[in-house]
């Protein structure tokens, strides 16, 4: 059996090629997973005897017959049950695979994806003149999130945050101040929460006006009109508190540690010229019909009350266009012009049934094909301690930036009270309780499964106990301390030393790294890294315990444990950070 050779196969690789090495007549899968009774256990036996006709545990002693055991990959090999294989991997092979990806520095030996497309991420999506609340923070972490998994896979992405800057409301807020001019600051003269302050009186005195006064809501309706048609004074006016609002964003955001690009914010308005021409091409299809003098798509297999067809309206009977449109003409823009290969968004799950309207309508046209795929990224609710949708004692909505800054002050607090113990300065402090409290909302909503709800604890998410991103933080800045004191003493593999139980488990958890991000990015779930990290420093707290690092038996011994370690907060390091979290060297 060949010794490792490449840094693109894992241990998990490496042994099930040495598997279906030993029966090269049958194309199988050997159906690895971990096993409490040995390294791996084997299940495809039972499929190929299954196949082939024959006894299991008779085929599987033959197979076991065929395979090579020594030190350069399987230590040992035994039938187990009906036809299960036991597999112990060598001591030798575990630290050689990762020393290779000990060398490969950042990357860790993870392989870039063959044949990589572009994938469109639309996540982020706020609305103009509105605050950001409670229920924007999933589509932003998800989002992020994801793109991070995939860009490391070798996957191109491009973000889309599909901002809300269209429709009525807008009319309503450019003729309130055509009306009551000198209202509303230059963007470039107020901060983030300014910016936000004085939208949010100008939309409710605008709003107020609108309710009580027909002749201005005539007038404002008609604005609406003069913007869609693209009227110079009306749209100036109105890319005023579209840059406004764009000021409060990039705060929140900043806040988020979360990077947004400007040419990456393309909101409903980017759409509008676009509109009319699907509109024309979805009907010359044969997609869209008219009904009622407005143009809908049907579908057969999804029904509203009384069992009548509920329609997608692309162009509403009075020429206006609604979501539906936009989307499409989004989606023309993302195949066409950005030539993606992939589609996905994060939105809520309540706008599970739209999306699915529009996707069917896109291939309908064509421009959703096998090769160009799209996926609705439907997320749950946050949820308050009650278990019902977050809201303040008052029962509004909770902001965004509040919910934030409280799980900072907490986060701070817990930073605080171990800072004298590892020599926190107060600049470090603040900085650490900053990256704990944002770690901390992060990972909280990245360890759920996207489409489930989530309870919003604080308490329990800023904990040092428990599946917390500030445990995983903790982790590695206790590894980071080690590595300090180590004197001078440099990580090394030692191949030839025999591991103990704690750092087999270990190592062969890190050896799963790059499969579970692959694994991870192309389910589109970032809760499957989370869990991944999370039993990695819990290998770490065992391993910990049980191996003396710095004073361990010998020289050899102390190195191969270093570079055990060293390995391990790398893998932190750059898991959580693909996550969007970031690791403190001291906490």
């Amino acid at each position: 059996m060949a010794p490792v050779t490449s840094l693109s196969d894992s241990v998990t690789q490496q042994l099930a090629s040495a598997l279906s090495a030993t029966l090269p007549e049958v194309s199988a899968d050997p159906l690895l997973r971990r096993s409490d009774r040995a390294d791996f256990q084997a299940n495809g036996i039972l499929a190929l005897a299954k196949k082939a006709k024959a006894n299991p545990r008779e085929l599987a002693t033959q197979v076991v017959g065929r395979i090579v055991t020594g030190d350069e990959l399987i230590k040992d090999v035994e039938v187990s049950g009906p036809g299960f294989l036991n597999l112990t991997i060598s001591d030798r092979a575990i630290t050689e695979n990762l020393a290779a990806r000990y060398a490969d520095g950042d990357r860790l030996g993870v392989p870039l994806k063959e044949n990589a497309g572009i994938t469109v991420i639309d996540y982020a999506q706020p609305n103009v003149a509105k605050e950001m609340h409670v229920g924007h923070l999933r589509s932003a972490v998800i989002g992020d999130a994801l793109r991070g998994m995939l860009d490391f896979t070798g996957e191109r992405t491009i973000g889309r945050h599909h901002i809300g800057d269209w429709g009525t409301q807008f009319g309503m807020l450019i003729q309130y101040l055509f009306e009551n001019p000198g209202e509303l600051a230059p963007a470039e003269d107020v901060d983030g929460e300014q910016a936000m302050s004085n939208l949010n009186r100008v939309y409710k005195a605008s709003r107020a006006v609108f309710d009580a006064d027909e002749e201005f809501k005539e007038r404002a309706r008609k604005r609406v009109v003069a913007l869609q048609s693209g009227d110079k004074e009306t749209l100036e006016l109105w890319q005023q508190f579209v840059d406004e609002s764009k000021v409060y964003f990039y705060s929140v955001f900043e806040k988020l540690d979360m990077e947004i690009r400007d040419d990456e914010i393309v909101g409903e308005s980017a759409y509008n010229e676009g509109m009319p021409e699907t509109a024309r091409l979805l009907e010359e299809m044969g997609v869209a019909v008219r009904s009622e003098g407005a143009l809908v798509v049907f579908f057969d297999d999804i029904r509203g009350k009384d069992d009548q067809p509920v329609p997608l309206i692309v162009q509403k009977a009075d020429g206006g266009f609604g979501y539906a449109a936009s989307d499409l003409t989004a989606i023309r823009n993302r195949v066409t012009d950005l030539h993606a290969t992939s589609l996905l968004y994060v939105v809520d799950v309540r706008q599970s049934l739209h999306f699915k309207m529009v996707f069917e309508a896109a291939r309908r046209a064509g421009w959703l094909t096998d090769e160009v795929t799209a996926h609705n990224m439907g997320y749950g609710t946050v949820l308050g301690a009650d278990g019902k949708p977050f809201k303040t004692r008052e029962g509004e909505t909770v902001r965004l930036e509040d919910l934030l800054d409280e799980a900072v002050e907490r986060a701070t607090a817990v930073v605080r009270e171990k800072a004298e113990k590892v020599g926190l300065t107060e600049e470090e402090i603040v900085e650490n309780g900053r990256y704990v409290g944002i770690g901390a909302v992060k990972y909280a909503d990245l360890s759920t499964s996207p489409n489930r709800d989530y309870k919003f604890d604080l308490d329990q998410m800023v904990s040092l106990n428990g599946d917390t991103s500030v445990y995983l933080q903790y982790a590695y800045a206790r590894i980071r301390s080690i590595l300090r004191k180590a004197d001078g003493t440099t990580p090394a593999a030692h191949p030839e030393l025999e591991l103990a139980p704690a750092e087999r488990a270990l190592g062969l958890h890190l050896d799963a790294f790059g499969d579970t991000v692959f694994e991870a990015a192309a389910e589109y779930a970032p809760h499957k890294l989370a869990a991944y990290l999370y039993q990695l420093a819990s290998h770490l707290t065992t391993f910990y315990d049980q191996c003396p690092v710095l004073k361990a038996d010998t020289q050899e011994q102390t190195e191969n444990r270093l570079f055990l370690v060293d390995l391990t907060a790398r893998t932190l390091h750059r898991g959580m950070a693909l996550l969007g979290i970031r690791t403190p060297e001291k906490l």
